[in-house]
């Protein structure tokens, strides 16, 4: 059927499992084939049984290939939890896998169950309480989530591992790049989210060791990898996923520049290199 792009759907839903809280209103770029689309991932995908999470995460991620890069699909008049699956940025990519993934991994297989998750994912403490409540820097989100138990941060596992310190407010620094941030209090609130990222410590693998073997060896198809930027404060610019081919990792992404869901034809460590303003990467898994 044809998508509607211009007028948004939103509905309240109501998770089926019992003990979950309900979801707040949802904003979809277009109701039916959306929810059509999520509940046959799901399906497909616990039927698959994947032995991993990884695996698993690999799968789905592979099934958006193509898929237009857009951004900002989030902004909108007011903060709500936002479903597109017809238009990706690098982080709504790697949001949208991720909650898809964890809730195939739960065996759960509507799109109620992926909304629950997907809100888990994006905001801090899985509630929506304004834009300041969505987690925008990446050393938020792993904080927040990880200590949540919704994935694991496994970069200080990795061999020759390095260490970055940095004080994170690039967004109150550039309040005229985000509209949301015209509002006094919404800026204020996210002046009080970067204070505790002052001279914040957070590990990294540098692009110079991403094509070693052992480095290679200890990454694992499916992982989620966050590009660590050169900007003093800043954390990270670019999300994306691991593809394994023949041991060696490549990254699947939404690409800004060529306007996509695409895997990288070049080897990460290829990549990495290509791209100067780029110092490393950050890994996560799903458990």
């Amino acid at each position: 059927m044809k998508h509607v792009y211009l007028l948004a759907a939103i509905i309240i839903s109501f998770c089926a499992a019992a003990g979950r809280a309900a979801p707040t209103p949802t904003r979809f770029h277009c109701e039916e084939s959306d929810t059509t689309r999520i509940n046959k991932i799901l399906v497909e995908s616990i039927a698959s049984g994947f032995k991993t999470a990884g695996e698993r995460t690999a799968d789905i991620a592979m099934r958006f290939v193509g898929t237009p890069y857009v951004a900002h699909t989030l902004e909108g008049d007011t903060e709500m939890l936002t479903v597109n699956l017809d238009e990706l940025d690098c982080t709504t990519f790697v949001e949208t896998v991720m909650a898809l993934s964890y809730t195939a991994g739960e065996g759960r297989s509507t799109w109620r169950d992926f909304l629950y998750n997907l809100q888990r994912l994006r905001y801090r403490g899985g509630e929506v309480n304004g834009y300041a409540s969505r987690l925008h820097y990446i050393s938020d989100w792993v904080i927040d989530n990880t200590h949540r138990g919704n994935f694991k941060e496994v970069t200080a596992n990795f061999p020759a591992v390095a260490y970055q310190v940095r004080t994170i407010d690039f967004m109150s620094a550039n309040r005229n790049k985000y509209p949301a941030l015209a509002d006094d209090n919404e800026y204020e609130r996210i002046r009080s989210v970067e204070i505790g990222y002052r001279n914040h410590r957070f590990p990294y693998i540098k692009s110079s060791n991403l094509g070693k073997k052992t480095t290679m060896a200890a990454l694992r198809n499916g992982d989620i990898v966050a590009l660590v930027t050169k900007l003093k404060n800043l954390d990270v610019t670019h999300m994306g996923i691991i593809i394994m081919q023949e041991g060696v990792p490549y990254l699947l992404h939404a690409s800004s520049s060529h306007g996509k869901v695409e895997l990288t034809s070049v080897p990460l460590a290829d990549f990495m290199k290509k791209n100067l303003s780029l110092i490393g990467i950050r890994v996560f898994r799903l458990e």
